[in-house]
């Protein structure tokens, strides 16, 4: 518990200096030399983690790019900093996407590549009666920010069988926090259940006794369902795309060391985090979080129109619908960015 509790602080501490480095760092003027990625602390956000601290994207970049990375916790915190031009590529899930494009002036955010599939799970309390769909009912569920991918998820299976949740009428009361208080709650029997993404999902069930009800990806076609995507600023994009072509490229060949180097992964991953937090997570752990996601640069681009449905129905793309159109950049219309399309 006490080496969690750390994991925790430390967290909470990125957060902060993610902040922090937000407003002293944020420019107006494109650098011509330089990269802005933002990413989370998490294994599905493998492949920038992988591709960071192995140096493959250094490698394929070149020694005249420099690059500079941004790590959040949530989704609207890369969205504001794309829009605030403090960071030119931000790897996200499909809820932050979708709202990063509609929102975005000229819909200047755009999805360039998948990073990873599925890796969501319903983790019930030790001590909750949640057995079926139905047992949601007067429960207290657990989903990271509102509007979060998690989020959309939970709300569209209370629709799906006929529940609601507490603020639209209904009795299902969820909490939308950050992941650690989600672990804090969860460690005080607070909460009946959540709903959240790898390696949190693992860490409530094999660290807190929790039962991993379902995997999310059993409710979507062939099983998989874009989990984290790769955005970017089409201004950068087009004014360096050299820049692009080459980090596609890496970004692609990342995803299949990964795949090919389970073990080097964890390791990898929990150097990071060992790096940045000061703590690691147990082996186990990261093994089991990794084979529930599938690392793969494949949007999944269904998924994501699927899933702008299921965000639109909950009210959360505004009252006078949406569209979609562009939302994926086109490489064809550019030609020199083809080759690391």
């Amino acid at each position: 518990m006490k080496t969690r509790s750390l994991l925790i602080i430390g967290i909470v501490g990125i957060i902060l200096l993610s902040s922090l480095g937000f407003v002293l760092n944020s420019d107006d003027k494109i650098n011509e030399n330089k990269i802005r990625i933002a990413y989370f602390p998490n294994i599905g956000h493998a492949i920038p983690i992988v591709g960071i601290e192995q140096g493959f994207f250094e490698k394929s970049l070149g020694n005249d790019t420099q690059i500079e990375t941004r790590v959040f916790d949530s989704g609207p915190q890369a969205i504001e900093s794309l829009f605030a031009n403090s960071v030119d590529l931000a790897y996200v899930g499909p809820g932050p996407a979708i709202t990063g494009f509609l929102n975005s002036e000229n819909h200047n955010v755009k999805i360039l590549a998948g990073a990873a599939s599925g890796g969501a799970s319903f983790i019930v309390h030790p001590r909750s009666e949640i057995r079926l769909a139905s047992d949601f009912a007067g429960k207290k569920i657990a989903a990271p920010q509102i509007g979060n991918t998690q989020d959309v998820s939970l709300r569209s299976y209370l629709s799906e069988h006929g529940l609601k949740s507490a603020d639209k009428g209904g009795s299902v009361i969820i909490y939308n926090i950050p992941n650690p208080d989600i672990y804090t709650l969860f460690v005080k029997g607070d909460i009946d259940g959540a709903w959240v993404a790898e390696p949190w999902a693992t860490i409530l069930e094999t660290e807190l006794g929790g039962k991993r009800l379902f995997h999310e990806e059993e409710f979507w076609p062939n099983k998989e369902f874009a989990s984290v995507l790769l955005i970017g600023n089409v201004d950068y994009v087009e004014k360096h795309p050299q820049v692009i072509s080459n980090f596609l490229t890496s970004h692609h060949e990342t995803a299949i060391w990964i795949n090919q180097n389970p073990v080097d992964t964890r390791i990898v991953f929990n150097d990071f985090l060992k790096s940045y937090l000061g703590k690691s997570l147990s082996d186990d752990v990261v093994d089991v979080a990794l084979s529930n996601i599938v690392i793969t640069d494949d949007p999944k681009s269904d998924s994501v129109y699927s899933f702008a449905k299921k965000a639109d129905a909950l009210g959360y793309l505004g009252r006078n619908g949406y569209d979609l159109t562009g939302i994926f950049y086109s490489f064809d219309s550019n030609p020199s960015l083809e080759a690391g399309n």
